[in-house]
């Protein structure tokens, strides 16, 4: 019988900016998975904007799950983004023993070698705890550094990138790992590099870097990524896929001439996925 996959998405929902749940389930809905968001919490704009408001949304999170469990709902995959306390993290870690399923895990915690703000030694901590969970997690370069508890580097070696994912995915069940925006040492900086650990087996994509950093770049990889790979494509394929589809975004972005926190206008590009 022919069923359509369900992934529950533990994010935040941001109005403006094109970011978290606000990119992802429109492109995870045109890769033709249903799409059940659990807020973390309500944003009118994102942080990178100024005058935001937001309402966080920890003391509600408990009874959104109950009442999936209640209405006896399933899943085929949890996929959790921006956590925004240690409770956060430890409700997502009880619903995920709630709803049997594939986990995959963006741990939204830094970028260019620096923790957010928001984020306190605990989370980290925590964060690490929650890899056990994961089939599939997605970190950058700044996320892995802190979820293995070592120094950031800005340039890498390969073989310095296997250890690292090899030993991210030693912590996690599944043990794939795709870690993303990487400049390698042997690159003259003209471009970014995806580095794909899959239960051993290592593999690269690279493509040109293109424009500035924009805002929700990484869920919009993200959505792509864990939708493809849910839908039975293998990690290379999917991981190329999301690369090529930032790159377009990116390159209209520019020609839209967009400032860098109004993200992605990846709109223009969704029948195409």
């Amino acid at each position: 019988m022919i069923k359509q996959k369900k992934i529950a998405l533990i994010n935040d929902v941001t109005g403006f900016g094109r970011c978290s749940v606000t990119v992802e389930l429109p492109i995870i809905s045109a890769l033709k998975i249903q799409v059940c968001p659990l807020p973390t919490a309500l944003l009118s704009v994102h942080t990178g904007v100024k005058n935001y408001f937001m309402d966080d949304f920890t003391d509600r999170m408990e009874n959104y799950v109950d009442s999936w469990q209640k209405n006896n709902l399933t899943f085929d995959a949890i996929a959790t983004g921006f956590l925004g306390s240690a409770a956060q993290i430890e409700i997502v870690r009880r619903a995920i023993k709630k709803f049997p399923a594939v986990v995959i895990i963006d741990p939204v915690m830094g970028d260019h070698g620096k923790i957010y703000k928001s984020y306190t030694r605990e989370m980290c901590r925590r964060m690490r705890d929650l890899l056990e969970f994961a089939d599939l997690i997605t970190p950058n370069l700044t996320e892995a550094c802190e979820l293995l508890n070592i120094p950031y580097r800005g340039v890498v070696s390969d073989s310095e990138l296997t250890t690292m994912a090899a030993n991210i995915a030693a912590k996690a069940r599944g043990g794939r790992v795709v870690i993303t925006g990487v400049t390698l040492d042997i690159d003259d900086g003209s471009n970014i590099t995806n580095f794909i650990f899959d239960r051993g087996q290592i593999n690269f994509v690279t493509s040109k870097k293109l424009g500035s950093d924009r805002s929700g770049t990484g869920d919009v990889f993200f959505a792509v990524v864990a939708a493809s790979w849910l839908n039975g494509e293998n990690l290379v394929e999917a991981t190329r896929k999301a690369a090529d589809f930032v790159a377009k975004c990116i390159v209209h972005a520019e020609k839209l001439n967009l400032p860098w926190n109004w993200g992605l206008p990846f709109e223009e590009f969704l029948t195409e996925l």
